[in-house]
């Protein structure tokens, strides 16, 4: 059964694919070509004969050096059958499509990782006739993003990297800026990598984290009410807009706000504070519960 934390993995390079292309740069220390063009190829490998075979996701990528296909495995643990399955995915694809397959793993274990990093070699000893050696990302070649500014810098790697340390002790650390940035990206964007880290994380406790985090931005960004706040241009990170942003939600949702409430929001500077009273609006039952920490049941 295919899990929601391997669909992350390989989902997330085909939702953006040139920050996919960057990150393997930077990761793997491969010099991918620029693309020019870049197109999700149909991943059924399917023979005429009743043998199925997919592979997790496809990508075909244009360059002036030449046409690729990039083969891209979720692999959450140690399959020897894949040492089989990985040269014939690789022949097949080149016999089919007649540019060049690279192979690319990605994992959350090291274990997995060095595994899989293993040249595959048919043939005889010292003299093989096949060599596979598979590009891998995992938990030693991509790194913790526990910064706000680096993730804003490369958002798509920041959650690549909050997918692959998922399981780690690391995983509430990179979660809390990535959460903040996803708030000053596209709405569209931040809804589909915000649902690819909550499919990726496999620990219960960073999956509760997460969701936490991420109640102001599904209000923001999937809720219809919230639709009539961003269309007046309230969603954003200054101090101005952080007062309107908690003061609309309140009145948005119904609960009258005392002069006393709405004169200390007013009166705050503080960014952070702000960001705090704007997720609690969006779950309070009284507007002067904002003050107080008031967890919803």
């Amino acid at each position: 059964m295919v899990s929601s934390s391997h669909e992350a993995l390989h989902q997330i390079c085909q939702k953006d694919t040139e920050g996919m292309i960057r990150s393997f740069r930077r990761l793997l220390h491969v010099p991918f070509p620029e693309p020019r063009a870049i197109a999700v190829v149909n991943t059924d490998l399917t023979e005429i004969e009743p043998v199925e075979r997919r592979v997790d996701s496809l990508v075909r990528m244009d360059t002036d050096e030449g046409d690729f296909l990039l083969v891209l495995e979720s692999q959450g643990k140690k399959d020897e059958r894949k040492r089989g399955s990985w040269p014939y995915y690789l022949s097949y694809l080149y016999e089919k499509y007649r540019c060049e397959p690279v192979l690319i793993v990605m994992t959350q274990s090291r274990s997995t990782a060095r595994w899989a990093a293993q040249p595959i070699r048919f043939g005889l000893p010292g003299w093989s006739s096949l060599v596979v050696r598979p590009l891998v990302l995992g938990p030693d070649n991509v790194p913790v993003i526990a910064d706000e500014t680096e993730a804003a810098r490369d958002v798509t790697l920041a959650v690549f990297s909050a997918i692959t340390h998922g399981k780690g002790a690391d995983a509430a650390a990179i979660l809390g800026p990535l959460a903040t940035v996803l708030e000053t990206v596209d709405p569209d964007s931040a809804v589909v990598l915000a649902e690819l880290v909550e499919s990726g994380l496999v620990d219960a406790q960073a999956k509760k984290i997460w969701k936490e985090l991420m109640m102001p931005v599904n209000y923001f960004f999937k809720n219809p009410v919230a639709e009539q706040v961003r269309d007046e241009g309230r969603v954003e990170g200054r101090v101005e807009d952080r007062i309107e942003m908690t003061l609309k939600i309140l009145e948005l949702r119904g609960l009258p706000v005392p002069d006393s409430v709405r004169l200390r929001v007013q009166a705050c500077s503080d960014l952070d504070q702000l960001k705090t009273w704007s997720e609690r609006a969006v779950h309070v039952a009284d507007a002067e519960d904002l003050f107080t920490d008031v967890r919803p049941e």
